[in-house]
């Protein structure tokens, strides 16, 4: 394969301080799932170096055999001060946090309190593929309710999948992925104002996973849920994880609003025995200290959406592709090419590239395809020139 150029070790940008060799010697799923021709811009792993105060976090702990059961709030004070100075919330409560091994298990522990099997969760598709598979393997119902043709929340087809979640007298929760995953959209004050009463009106309570909250570009601003009106009763789901890229350092937080603190009261202790000591060691000094780490990474992250778009622009003009302002993954559209539901098993085959499929987003997935656009210009470029080129 020929030569991927990539910047100095010392470049402030994470995006660029890998190479493509030094990339290949991880052993993660990104790096392992596929044949070694295969570019992977598939799984949502990011393609940097740890992030200093991190790295010695982890480190001094191990150097000090503390390795030991997680234990205190230090996870939660960072998170609440980092929401604080980011996001000007500072009604997050520590008291009214747990916390749980990641995402997903928080939300399948959410669940299990304010639903019961045959219960509905409603969606908005496409989405994040494992919504589907955890709520399905609860025996709860997945109610979807598309976004619009913006990829935005729509009011209308929301409020008709709360109707139906609850229709027989079924309790029912709306599953809110804030920013979406796959699209990148950020939801506004407005939109998550609007989501809140609707919810009150029909009794539909709001799970927000927030996991993405930290990655968003900077013509955006990130809103938590829990501090719009009306949101009392939510519950929020957040990590360091995307942000920080320490998926395999498990830690994940549990918030619920001021109106839902009894049902979090009634979460089982065990709950909490997942996480790793090492990940809430990690998580912690990431949300503490990890700020001028990630705002290098939103930079190069903002620079990464215009190549990709100038990129499209040039050799796929048959793409549609609707840049999103969160997340470091990319929606694209390629129905008018003509290849068929799964694009991505096209390019994977024909290009060698690996992007995420569509199809197990749900309704509005078919044609599509998701790329992660956390790797470096050099590797990007080449994807979509290989894209083309199988094309």
């Amino acid at each position: 394969m020929e030569h991927i150029p990539h910047g100095s070790p010392d470049d402030p940008n994470p995006l660029r301080r890998l190479s493509l060799e030094q990339l290949r010697r991880r052993t993660s799923i990104k790096w392992r799932a596929y044949p070694e021709d295969v570019l992977p811009l598939w799984v949502a792993e990011m393609d940097v170096p740890l992030a200093g105060p991190v790295a010695r976090a982890v480190t001094d702990a191990v150097a000090l055999g503390d390795t030991g059961y997680p234990a205190g709030t230090g996870y939660a004070e960072a998170l609440a001060s980092f929401a604080s100075e980011r996001w000007g919330w500072d009604t997050l409560a520590v008291e009214r946090t747990r916390l749980v091994s990641d995402v997903m298990t928080g939300v399948v522990e959410v669940l299990k309190l304010i639903t019961s099997p045959g219960d509905a969760v409603v969606v908005n598709c496409p989405v994040y593929q494992p919504f589907y598979l955890f709520v399905e393997h609860m025996g709860r119902r997945i109610v979807e309710a598309p976004l619009d043709e913006r990829a935005r929340i729509d009011p209308g087809g929301l409020e008709d999948a709360f109707r139906r979640a609850v229709r027989g007298g079924h309790r029912a929760v709306y599953l809110l992925c804030s920013p979406h995953n796959p699209t990148g959209t950020v939801h506004t004050t407005g939109e998550l104002a609007a989501v809140a009463a609707l919810a009150a009106r029909h009794g539909v309570r709001v799970v927000a996973d927030e996991i993405h909250a930290p990655v968003v570009s900077r013509s955006a601003r990130f809103v938590p849920y829990l501090s719009v009106a009306g949101a009392e009763s939510g519950f929020s789901l957040m990590s360091a994880s995307k942000a920080w890229n320490l998926a395999g350092l498990k830690a994940a937080l549990v918030t619920a609003g001021p109106a839902a603190a009894g049902d979090l009261a009634r979460m089982p202790p065990e709950v909490g025995h997942g996480p790793s000591h090492l990940g809430v060691i990690a998580h912690t000094a990431a949300y503490r200290d990890g700020g001028d780490w990630l705002d290098a990474l939103l930079g190069g992250l903002d620079e990464n959406r215009s190549l990709l778009a100038a990129l499209l622009a040039e050799h796929l003009p048959g793409v549609r592709h609707l840049p999103g302002e969160g997340t470091y993954l990319a929606w694209l559209d390629f129905r008018a090419l003509g290849l068929g539901d799964d694009p991505a098993a096209v390019l994977l085959e024909r290009g060698r590239v690996a992007l995420h499929p569509g199809p197990p987003c749900g309704t509005g997935g078919a044609g599509h395809a998701r790329l992660n656009l956390a790797t470096s210009p050099g590797i990007l470029t080449e994807a979509v020139r290989r894209m083309a080129a199988a094309l």
